[in-house]
């Protein structure tokens, strides 16, 4: 049995026994290299290089100002703002927790972070206003994978960090891909309110009640302007901007809305400290699992497999989308990008798909993760917000899940439309 057949079986025999990833990469490694003549020296070399990587600074604090913003008030602020505008509409209260996801996106860049944020508003005035409590769950759950495509998102920072990709150029290719899922989302919210008969919101505003209600929240809605306006504007880096929404968090929720607390506080530094170091300990050993791959040639024998079957970028895209389709049904994002960008990415832009698509791709393939039991984790929380068993909250995001795998197609047939915007405002030009 080859070395390369040994580590994958090894990596899938502690994946199915439970054991984390972070064990199971490292199990897999430590094992292999020591049936080999390649010094153990390198694996606290490799795990060390993590303290290197600047970039990742941002994910702690992107979580960190998301936290705050969450125990802060300013989800329920973005909310009510937006309810101004739209919560007349057909199935207004299932349009507005889509926007409310899509502008909380802009702030944390977590998946599972924008669903607890907005579901736990929204699920209890949905179900009061005579939605269905599964469909309720389903809305949030799939409102919340937004949280990854629309910039900030941690997983692009992880596959822009291991795959040396543009991490400001990925930030940019994700918004119209965010604002065509997020639309295509609301257009299913309200197709589904009319052939079920869910109304919109009742209350009536005048110009000068929305004005004031808008003028209140302004430190609120301000946020993502502030964050990607300073990214965009040349005013600080991706990085930068991550501890500016830190600061800018902690000012809004203390001085303007004055209602964090120390508890509240705490609360968000003991969640910010368990995610960052799952992450940490994720990416660490995948560099020395990376270490491997390229040792071995693992990229280039994929690549020849696979352009063996065909050269067309893609079909070869289309069969990857496939396979990470049902990856995301068991493996965690942060975790199949750091394993799997060292492989396939060599392979995509052997077949001159750009890296930046690529990337966005990866992300929206996630996103179906997200939604697909049994690992499902925007499922998970919104089961825990809802009550409802995972079946059932799977059968209300179920329709939504349709509508992110149709966009997902979208993108790779055309990948104008993430490329779009990189190309017009960053002069963009592939790589």
């Amino acid at each position: 049995m080859s070395v390369e057949t040994t580590i994958w079986l090894i990596l899938l025999g502690a994946l199915l026994l439970g054991t984390p990833i972070f064990a199971s990469l490292g199990i897999a490694t430590l094992f292999v290299l020591t049936q080999t003549s390649i010094p153990l020296l390198m694996v606290p070399m490799d795990l060390l290089r993590i303290l290197d990587m600047f970039p990742l600074i941002a994910v702690p604090c992107f979580i960190f100002a998301g936290s705050i913003m969450e125990r802060g008030g300013i989800a329920a602020q973005i909310v009510e703002t937006v309810s101004l505008f739209i919560g007349r509409m057909r199935g207004g209260l299932a349009i507005i927790t889509i926007a409310g996801c899509m502008f909380f996106a802009a702030i944390v860049g977590s998946g599972p972070a924008t669903v607890a944020a907005m579901g736990s508003l929204m699920i209890p005035s949905m179900i009061k206003r005579g939605y269905s409590r599964e469909y309720a769950a389903g809305v949030s759950a799939s409102g919340g994978t937004l949280g990854i495509l629309i910039p900030p998102s941690n997983p692009m920072i992880i596959y822009g960090v291991v795959g040396n990709v543009s991490i400001a150029t990925l930030f940019m290719a994700g918004f119209l891909p965010g604002f065509v899922v997020g639309g295509a989302l609301m257009l299913m919210a309200y197709l589904i309110a009319r052939h079920t008969g869910l109304k919109g919101a009742e209350e009536r505003y005048t110009c000068g009640e929305m004005a004031r209600l808008t003028l209140k929240n302004v430190w609120a809605m301000a946020t993502p302007v502030i964050i990607l306006g300073g990214i965009y504007g040349g005013i600080f880096t991706p990085v930068e901007a991550s501890v500016v929404a830190v600061f800018y968090a902690l000012f809004v929720a203390t001085v303007i809305n004055r209602n964090l607390g120390w508890a509240k506080f705490v609360e968000a530094v003991k969640l910010t400290n368990i995610t960052t170091a799952t992450t940490t300990a994720v990416v660490g050993v995948s560099l020395l699992f990376g270490r491997f791959l390229s040792l071995y040639q693992v990229p280039t024998k994929v690549t020849l497999m696979m352009t063996a079957l065909s050269t067309d970028p893609f079909i070869v895209l289309m069969m990857i989308v496939i396979v990470l389709f049902f990856l995301g049904m068991f493996m965690e994002t942060l975790s199949t990008i750091v394993i799997l960008t060292p492989v396939l990415l060599p392979l995509v832009k052997q077949l001159g798909v750009d890296p930046v698509h690529f990337g966005i791709i990866f992300v929206l393939t996630s996103e179906v993760g997200f939604l697909s039991p049994p690992l499902g984790v925007n499922l998970f929380v919104a089961m825990k917000l809802s009550g409802l068993s995972l079946e059932r909250v799977t059968r209300g995001a179920f329709p939504f899940l349709l509508v992110i795998v149709a966009c997902t197609i979208l993108m790779v047939r055309f990948p104008e439309i993430p490329l779009l915007l990189p190309r017009i405002f960053m002069g963009y030009g592939g790589s």
